[in-house]
């Protein structure tokens, strides 16, 4: 048995020898892995010299706001077009032409005007009456009447036909419905021009549907936008009393952990038994109802979520989630209902560290204010680099012929130029931004540059966080009379620590998780590129190589969280912790997987229990069920964008008070390891865990034992 357990240990490292000195996180330590703070350094030197740049070229109103064909702003005070806010396409068909998604333009001149269209009119119709000086504002700027219609619409100084349009995002689109002037005539659309001759315009509407159809998108996050704008005071309100339910629930915890626990065990349960019925009485409800027997299937894709609700397939598939889940979370506690008191033992001496560092509560919202400014910087950058390129013009032609179609041109020479001569009918106009300088064919690499830098940021702010609360918890644990013995800013002294001497092993452990996620964002990318290839292999490899990946980023972040916590007790950098750490659970694989997953799993279901109140609240609440406040609720387009809003921002309220908890609880747990392989419970060598942990494994300190 000693031969077994002495291979075992050297199979998985050699277990931590008794230390007299050893009082708690070390306080006389060095700096550790300096050359990554040194890289970590001249990378966000770096990072700020990118940031200069990309603000120096870069133009954010590029992406904002429309651009006519000359590439000059619409709407903006200072330029040409201040007083012309929309953009009006000639010939809104040709919008829906393959080349659009090539060069994001449609290849029609485009100008700005102050008003879109609210009449139909053709160029002939209008040319030989009053109506001419309305048709003449969506002509090109500086039109004369000086040339012949054929001229006209082959210079494309004015568009051949206007029709009523309704702005949207700062452009016309055409309203598709019958018009003056129009004629129905069977199926077919036709309308007169000045001669009296009817031509058919069938392909016009459905160019022009095709156009709507592709914008049926962005129609939906215009409504999305309308129900923030009308309701994000509610939206705060419902986050507040998240924040609230959260910070009562931990206080709660404090002093009630046990009882805390089987509430909300109980809370969890019942939530999802009330979701059940819920279920089924809406399902019931429909019963005999018209359409409500339609399958999913045949339903399709619907922009509107809320038909979905007026099938009785939707709500049979709810109960049916719901109640897998209520089966699989009773089964869990009936199986694992011993080992949950063992959890309960380690969450109260949590609670009890949570109540002697209380500021570590407050700690998330430093970690929330750095990622904010990581979060900032990185899109503020993306945004001015994807902008700082040069307006580029192209020759665009109805003639697939045309030798020069597509080349760069000047559009103050063009009409006099070669070009226009060679392809008649050509016009030379805005098509995008981008450039042939150096600089602009770094901004590829630059981006890359500055999406890692992002990810690096972040992870670092991350594993500053983890090493400041595992520090101040370690304080905590190795204090063999608690509270005396606690230092009097543990959370303070952690955190001047971590920064001082163990800067480099931050960036180090966050540097092999950006370079992970990097490579899966690459991967990604790469995936939806191949989605249009029919090649079965390298989909097969390509789905391969993403499960790796991600399996790889979560074994990272489970070994850089552990090492952390023993830089944060011994000061030791970062291989050197993430070994040690790996090693001491190996030695106690059972523990952890049984000890640490049911903890995480009461966590879990503690969020859920936070999230599922302010949810069902939130859903009665935007869908006017509550009557007594029937009329405060706004009206909505979607009522389940603020409730989707409120959940999620309910979880990540939540999941911030319990990651102090988490990481508490992750910190005493590899305390507890160590302090079992270091002590024995003699008067020499005592344990310093609590009374209760050394009752719950029959372990006592003999010194107490004897008195």
């Amino acid at each position: 048995m000693g031969g077994d357990r002495q291979h075992y240990y050297g199979k998985h490292g050699t277990p931590q020898k008794y230390d007299p000195t050893f009082k708690g996180p070390i306080y006389n330590r060095g700096c550790t892995d300096i050359i990554c703070c040194v890289f970590l350094l001249l990378a966000i030197v770096g990072y700020v010299a990118v940031g200069i740049i990309a603000w120096t070229h870069g133009d954010p109103r590029k992406v904002i706001y429309p651009t006519d064909s000359r590439g000059e702003f619409c709407g903006q005070k200072g330029t040409k077009n201040a007083n012309k806010p929309y953009l009006f396409y000639f010939n809104i068909v040709k919008c829906a032409s393959p080349l659009v998604l090539l060069e994001f333009q449609c290849p029609t001149p485009q100008i700005c005007v102050e008003k879109c269209p609210n009449r139909y009119l053709t160029y002939l119709n209008a040319r030989s009456s009053p109506d001419f000086e309305y048709y003449k504002q969506f002509c090109v700027p500086g039109f004369q009447n000086n040339k012949g219609v054929a001229e006209v619409l082959r210079d494309g100084d004015c568009p051949p036909v206007l029709t009523p349009s309704t702005p949207l995002a700062q452009r016309c689109f055409p309203a598709i419905h019958a018009h003056k002037g129009v004629l129905m005539v069977g199926n077919a659309t036709t309308y007169e021009d000045g001669d009296g001759v009817r031509k058919n315009i069938t392909e016009l509407i459905d160019g022009a549907k095709k156009a709507n159809a592709v914008l049926e998108a962005r129609q939906l996050a215009m409504r999305i936008f309308e129900d923030y704008t009308v309701s994000w005071y509610w939206i705060v309100i419902g986050l507040v009393i998240a924040m609230v339910m959260s910070l009562l629930f931990i206080v709660l915890l404090r002093f009630l952990a046990g009882i805390m626990v089987w509430v909300m065990i109980v809370m969890v349960i019942l939530v999802l038994g009330y979701g059940i019925f819920h279920c089924y009485m809406e399902y019931a409800r429909l019963r005999g109802e018209a359409g409500s027997d339609i399958s999913l299937v045949d339903l399709g894709f619907q922009t509107d979520l809320r038909v979905y609700l007026h099938l009785r397939q939707t709500w049979m598939a709810f109960m049916i989630i719901l109640s897998i889940l209520e089966v699989i979370i009773i089964l869990l506690l009936i199986f694992l209902r011993k080992r949950i008191l063992i959890a309960i033992a380690l969450i109260k001496e949590a609670s009890r560290a949570v109540g002697y560092v209380m500021c570590s509560l407050l700690y998330p919202l430093v970690t929330f204010f750095l990622l904010c400014l990581c979060i900032a910087y990185w899109a503020s950058t993306a945004v001015f680099l994807s902008t700082s390129n040069e307006a580029i013009y192209k020759i665009f032609s109805d003639i697939a012929t045309c030798p020069v179609n597509g080349k760069t041109c000047n559009p103050e020479t063009f009409p006099s130029s070669n070009e226009s001569r060679l392809c008649p009918g050509a016009h030379c106009q805005f098509a995008f931004y981008g450039g042939e300088s150096a600089y602009h064919q770094a901004l590829l690499g630059l981006q890359i540059f500055n999406a890692f830098m992002f990810f690096w940021l972040a992870n670092f702010v991350l594993a500053l966080g983890q090493v400041t609360l595992a520090g101040a918890f370690a304080s905590y644990y190795w204090a063999l009379h608690k509270p005396d013995d606690l230092p009097a800013f543990p959370l303070f002294s952690s955190f001047s620590r971590a920064l001082r001497y163990h800067t480099g092993s931050l960036a180090f452990g966050a540097l092999i998780l950006a370079i992970v996620q990097i490579i899966r964002v690459m991967l990604e990318y790469l995936d939806q590129r191949l989605k249009a290839a029919d090649n079965k292999f390298a989909k097969f490899l390509m789905t391969c190589l993403k499960c790796c990946f991600w399996c790889l980023e979560k074994f990272i972040r489970f070994l850089n969280r552990n090492a952390y916590i023993m830089i944060a007790i011994y000061g030791t950098n970062f291989c050197t912790s993430a070994k040690n750490a790996f090693f001491l659970l190996m030695r106690n694989i059972i523990r952890v997987a049984v000890l640490d997953k049911v903890t995480d799993f009461l966590f879990l279901l503690g969020k859920l229990l936070i999230v599922g109140s302010v949810g069902i609240l939130a859903f009665f609440f935007f869908t006017h069920r509550i009557r007594i406040i029937q009329d405060t609720a706004p009206p909505l387009n979607y009522y389940w964008v603020p409730i989707l809003t409120v959940i999620i921002g309910s979880y990540l309220i939540a999941h911030g008070f319990f990651s102090v908890y988490g990481m508490c609880v992750d910190t005493l747990f590899l305390c507890f390891l160590e302090d079992l392989e270091r002590n024995d419970g003699s008067a020499e060598r005592p344990y310093f865990m609590s009374s209760n942990l050394k009752k719950l494994l029959n372990k006592t300190n003999k010194k107490l034992a004897d008195s």
